[in-house]
Formats: C-alpha cells, structure tokens, sequence
C-alpha cells in the first residue's frame, strides 16, 4: 500500500470506529509532543472532519521539544477547520507531585510519572469533550520492543498507527506534509531532564529494530530479545489469577 493509500485508510478507519461507537463520540483527543508519531497521528485526526483536540502538556520540557509542538499546532489550526489547539502546562502539577512524593523518589518511576500525568489530563479533556483518546505509538515500540510507559501514553482509546513501523510513520510524514523541522528532529520521549533520544535509550537505531524484528538471524536480534522481553509486561494481557471450580 503506499503513503498515499495509508493516509487514507487509516484516517478513514478512524471515523468509522466513531461512527460505529454504540454512543459516538464528540471529539478526538490527542497528545502532541513536537515529534513525528504524535504529528502524523493527530493530522490522520485532523483529516477525518471530526472535531480534534490537540494538547501540549510541557513537564520541565526543553525548549526545542515544546516550540515544534506549539508549530505543529498552528499549522494543524491553519490547515482544518475542526481542530482546537490548547497547552496545558503541566510543570506546577508534577512539581507538587514530586514534592508529596520525596520520600519515595526515583528518576526512572518520576519519567513515567510524567507520561501517566499526561495520560490523566487528556482523559479529563475527552471526558470534557464526549471524546475518546487517541494514541501515538507505533508498532516497533507498541509491539516490537515496548517502548512506552505502561498506563501512561500506552493508556488510549484507539491506535492508529501502532500498525506502522518508524519508517513508515516517517513516509507519512512526508506524504502528509508534516513540517520537514519535526520529520528531521531525533526521536525522542520527552520525560527525561537531559533531553536522551529514543535511539540512545533503546541502544539501536530504528532501522536496526525493524530490521531485528522482522530477522531472526540478524546480528541486533538478541539486543532486541533481551529488549522484549523486558518489557512483555506491558505488551501482554494482565495476569490474572484464576481460582479453580
């Protein structure tokens, strides 16, 4: 299928989920961060007619991160009529957070904490809203490697790129004229004060993980298990205890 024919398709998809909701929704609900997932994924939105919601929600953000968020809203408001842009910063809510949580503090549990502060505030919104959030991954993280945080942006209604690996997320970019500035910036999750890439948390490059993905004799293929399976708890279902008859 090419560029053109998925971007079709998939917004396509997504009005028709709305449309069969036993109760349709209002609005979709979206997170931006300035990258190419989120901006991909929120023009998809944009394109099915459906009012969308858009929301930057900087925590101690850097600077270069929240400028493309903030662009990629105005070009979103300038190209469709249906889209509502708001940022909602978020830097005196994870302060207060953290503070009532000092003694229990931990840079990693404080990174994801981030991203479930996130995940609270779009739901807030959509409930606002009549609407339904969307989400933002693809599947090398959603269901290659687990790249996400578990009830933080892996928490959403529907998925419509998580079937997209990276470089097709970037191909959609291009086809949906996505700013060249967010198509060229390093991945990267945001929730880290140093700013680190995806690439330089994940050790590969994303080329490498398709490539180990789909090849179970490809020299990055164990770095990709070890990967994995680390993260299987969030990819699979919650265990649940089952007491016999």
């Amino acid at each position: 299928m090419t560029p053109t024919e998925k971007v079709k398709f998939i917004s396509n998809w997504i009005k028709k989920y709305v449309d069969n909701m036993p109760t349709k929704a209002g609005s979709l609900v979206i997170g931006i961060s300035g990258g190419i997932d989120s901006s991909v994924s929120s023009t998809l939105c944009a394109m099915t007619g459906i009012k969308t919601i858009v929301l930057s929600m900087p925590i101690k953000q850097k600077p270069n991160q929240h400028d493309l968020s903030i662009k990629h809203q105005e070009w979103l408001v300038k190209n469709f009529k249906n889209v509502e842009a708001h940022t909602i910063n978020l830097d005196e809510l994870f302060l207060a957070f953290n503070a009532s949580l000092s003694k229990f503090d931990n840079e990693h549990g404080m990174a994801n904490s981030r991203a479930r502060l996130r995940m609270t505030t779009l739901y807030q919104v959509a409930a606002a809203n009549k609407g339904i959030v969307v989400g933002t991954g693809n599947k090398v993280e959603d269901f290659g490697v687990g790249f996400y945080t578990k009830y933080g942006d892996g928490g959403v209604d529907i998925s419509p790129i998580a079937d997209c690996n990276k470089t097709h997320v970037w191909e959609l970019g291009k086809e949906l004229g996505i700013l060249q500035e967010i198509i060229d910036a390093p991945p990267t999750d945001g929730l880290w004060d140093d700013g680190r890439t995806d690439e330089g948390q994940l050790g590969l490059k994303y080329n490498e993980l398709e490539e180990a993905m789909e090849n179970p004799n490809s020299p990055n293929r164990a770095k990709y298990e070890i990967i994995r399976k680390q993260n299987m708890h969030k990819m699979e279902p919650i265990p649940v205890c089952i007491i016999p008859n």
